[in-house]
This record gives C-alpha cells, sequence and structure tokens, in this order.
C-alpha cells in the first residue's frame, strides 16, 4: 500500500536532524518507490523497539526515511566505527548509539539504548548485528542484546521487515544502476507479545528465547514481502559471534 499520509514529527529532534533528514528525503524518493505497509503499529507516542532485517548498505537510509515519516525518528543502534571523523559528528548530533565491541562496550550502548526508550525515543536495532549472509537473503539469527533492552524497558518491540534495497546494493555488493528505480516495501507487524517472559532474570537462555520470537516476527513478515515460504531455521552465526553474546551477558 503507498504511504499517502505524514504524520508530523511531535517532539523537538534538533537542527542537525532536521537538515540531514531535508537532505536525505529527496535522495530515497530519486532512488526508489516505495510500498508501506503496517504504519498503524508504529506507536504514535512512547519508547518503542523497531526491530529490522538488514540486507543492503543502503537500508539504513531507506528505512530511516520510513520511520521518519511516521513522526517518529529513528535513533539507530549502530557500530561504533560510524561514529568517526565528520560523519560520526553527525551522527551523534542525530543522537545514535554507538557500539562498541567488547563486553563492556556492549553493555555500556545497551544502557544508553534503554534510556532513550525510556526517554520515549523509537530505537532502531537490527538484531542481526550486519548485513545478512544467507545467501537467500532472509534474515540470520539475532544478537540477544535487544532482548535485554526490551525486558529491562517493557517497551513496545516492533517487527518490521524490508525489501527492494538489496536488489540497488546487494549485501557486500555494489551499487547498480539506478534507474528503473526499485520499490523499497516496508511491512510493520504487531508488537512481539513477550509478556510471559515479564518478571523474569534476564539471563543469555532467555534473551535467547526472546531474541529468536522477534526474529521469527520479522522473517514471517519478510516472507509475506516475498510471497515465499520462510526458511525452517535461520541462518547460522559463526561460533564467534554467538560467544560474544556471552560475553557480554556476562560482563
Amino acid at each position: 500500500m503507498p504511504y499517502t499520509k505524514k504524520r508530523m514529527p511531535r517532539r523537538k529532534i534538533g537542527m542537525t536532524y532536521r537538515v540531514m533528514a531535508a537532505i536525505a528525503q529527496p535522495i530515497v524518493r530519486l532512488l526508489f518507490e516505495r510500498e508501506w505497509e503496517g504504519e498503524r503499529h508504529i506507536p504514535a507516542d512512547g519508547g518503542f523497539i523497531a526491530a529490522v532485517n538488514h540486507n543492503s548498505y543502503v537500508d539504513p537510509l531507506a528505512y530511516g526515511y520510513f520511520q521518519y515519516a511516521m513522526g517518529r525518528p529513528p535513533r539507530f543502534f549502530a557500530k561504533q566505527g560510524l561514529f568517526t571523523g565528520a560523519f560520526g559528528r553527525l551522527m551523534h548530533a542525530m543522537k545514535h548509539i554507538p557500539v562498541a565491541r567488547g563486553g563492556a562496550g556492549v553493555l555500556a550502548a545497551l544502557e544508553t539504548a534503554a534510556t532513550a526508550v525510556r526517554a520515549g525515543e523509537g530505537v532502531v536495532f537490527y538484531p542481526e548485528g550486519t548485513l545478512t549472509r544467507d545467501p537467500e537473503m532472509w534474515p540470520m539469527r539475532g544478537r540477544t542484546g535487544i532482548a535485554r533492552v526490551a525486558l529491562e524497558t517493557g517497551c513496545p518491540v516492533i517487527p518490521v521487515a524490508q525489501w527492494g534495497a538489496n536488489l540497488l546494493m546487494p549485501p557486500y555488493g555494489r551499487m547498480g544502476r539506478i534507474f528503473p528505480r526499485r520499490t523499497h516495501r516496508v511491512l510493520v507487524g504487531p508488537p512481539v507479545d513477550l509478556s510471559r517472559y515479564q518478571g523474569r532474570e534476564p539471563t543469555l537462555e532467555v534473551c535467547r528465547e526472546v531474541t529468536d520470537e522477534i526474529m521469527a516476527a520479522i522473517t514471517s513478515l519478510l516472507g509475506e514481502i516475498r510471497g515465499l515460504p520462510v526458511p525452517t531455521a535461520p541462518h547460522a552465526r559463526q561460533a564467534a559471534e554467538d560467544s560474544g553474546d556471552a560475553r557480554a551477558s556476562a560482563a
């Protein structure tokens, strides 16, 4: 369903964010047609987590445009390497959240994300932590940081699937021709029901269960967009990546 009406931002987001959004919007419009569905599931007020699949270096730009248009400027939970130089100063000014490698760095970033959620922000997580390596472009198994923030804050976790930016720039590939324009599709689902985890200690096992449920919701939505049956199991991470979750949990 094409997007028809913009909900204007209700909160002060800063001049830098407004200027960068004004620059980014015509670029996204040039690159993509848009088909957005499920906008009603984006909360009008209050903090929330948007859990989004990641399949292109340009999909943060495309998805960011969507959430900004919903009146909920996205605060991306992003790799610390993006927060250097002039671009890094812009990222800080827009209040995106840098995450460093290693247990202590991850925990500090997760606490920053939780603080932003409590302050009423819409924080965007790519639970996979990187571009998908699945050969069929399905989401991989997620990292558990998103579960820790969700359980700590009790905020809504909104699953989001996107498709189309990867047709312009595949994961780890080169930018293709701009024309004809691809269609960037966004499908937003209802909040993931995590009520049965309320009051439970956020152990690694609990966080793993929560994360797997979130990823299953995203994958199901992506199956709807693509019109394909979803895989029976997500693409597995390397053992070293999974052990990073364990170190962060123990830190």
